[in-house]
């Protein structure tokens, strides 16, 4: 094995590709063949995912000058080390699934770098720095320990895609709405009970995604016209057993939506039953049957009949149609169907039904 990665990077460097692909070698240290001499001086992308480095050498820009793009994605990196940041012409980072604990000062010296991945580490903290990367577009930091953003992460203004899922964070800092090019917002999984109030009211922030922040009791207003992503996604959950619940009531016979099956478990991702039953309805009669006017008021709502004719939004990550969720309890909307519908005054029905004998049953369920 040594000698074959000793021929690769040979035939590399004497033939100055631009490209070298060292993924799935056991590598546990970074090869000393890169380091050789004058190194590889024509490389500009290097692929060395799926390892087991734990470091990388203080003597990597003197050897690989022109490195625009890094892939170390699944090693076992616990430091970013200081050398970093001489990599003067570096586009691309990628340390996903790496053990990173300490991302160090000098990455703020990439200028030129567009896209910093660091999802699934051990990351408490962002160095200011970041936000010296006014370059940066893609900043992935999903899945690690941050209880806070940086402050000066709204200096990066080309930032478009900013994705802090799965982390602990209770604060979103109030400088992050005056990123000017920030697209995506994804912040799910963490424990956010607020947001900003004016996130949202740049016009280039088109999706917003808070999933499963469960104190999060609504949204600010500049957020209604937003794709927002809804609790679940809406996505089928895998069940393990093959029968689902359900229940009967004479003839009847009602099959509980797959998602009752995951409450209480570690993929607790259950969307509220009125929302559950309104995407039901809509996927039959508008899929099946090609005629929602078949429903009449004494069976739904007249304001559920009008949302079941014209959904308030499409999640943007399963296309399921949104009814109930897009627009948050504390800020109801007061001109459309939703008007009413969260005020807490009057029950509200929810319809459970059968698709293979296409019966409705209505029940009253408190909002």
């Amino acid at each position: 094995m040594a000698s074959e990665l000793c021929k690769t990077i040979s035939v590399a460097r004497l033939e100055k590709h631009k490209n070298l692909f060292l993924n799935y070698r056991n590598l546990h240290h970074f090869p000393l063949e890169l380091l050789k001499d004058e190194g590889l001086q024509y490389l500009e992308r290097l692929y060395m995912k799926r390892n087991s480095l734990t470091t990388l050498p203080e003597n990597l820009a003197q050897k690989l000058p022109n490195l625009v793009e890094l892939y170390l994605h699944s090693n076992n990196i616990v430091v970013v080390p200081e050398a970093i940041g001489s990599l003067v012409k570096l586009q691309c980072l990628d340390l996903s699934d790496n053990a990173l604990e300490i991302v160090c000062p000098e990455i703020g010296r990439l200028r030129a770098l567009r896209h910093l991945r660091l999802a699934n580490n051990q990351l408490q903290f962002l160095p200011p720095e970041v936000g010296d990367l006014k370059e940066l577009q893609t900043l992935d930091i999903s899945t690690n320990r941050l209880l806070t953003l940086p402050e000066r992460l709204h200096l990066c203004l080309s930032l478009q895609y900013l994705t802090v899922d799965r982390n602990r964070l209770r604060c979103v800092p109030r400088h992050l709405c005056h990123l000017p090019s920030l697209n995506e917002l994804s912040m799910a999984g963490n424990r956010l009970a607020f947001l900003p109030l004016d996130l949202g009211r740049s016009r280039e922030l088109q999706y917003v995604y808070v999933d499963n922040n469960i104190h999060l009791k609504g949204l600010p207003s500049y957020l209604y016209n937003k794709v927002i992503g809804c609790s679940g996604c809406g996505a089928p959950i895998q069940v393990s057993e093959v029968k689902l619940l359900s229940f009967s009531s004479g003839q009847l016979t009602v099959f509980l939506p797959a998602e009752v099956k995951a409450i209480g478990t570690e993929n607790d991702h259950v969307l509220p039953l009125q929302e559950l039953a309104m995407r039901s309805l809509h996927h039959t009669y508008h899929s099946f049957l090609k005629d929602l006017n078949f429903l009449s008021p004494i069976s739904l709502p007249r304001s559920l009949l009008e949302l079941l004719h014209c959904p308030l939004g499409h999640c943007h990550r399963c296309s399921e149609p949104m009814f109930t969720i897009v627009y948050p309890k504390l800020f109801p909307l007061r001109e459309t169907p939703m008007a009413g519908l969260h005020q807490g005054r009057t029950p509200v029905s929810f319809v459970a039904y059968c698709c293979s004998a296409r019966c409705l049953q209505t029940f009253d369920l408190l909002s």
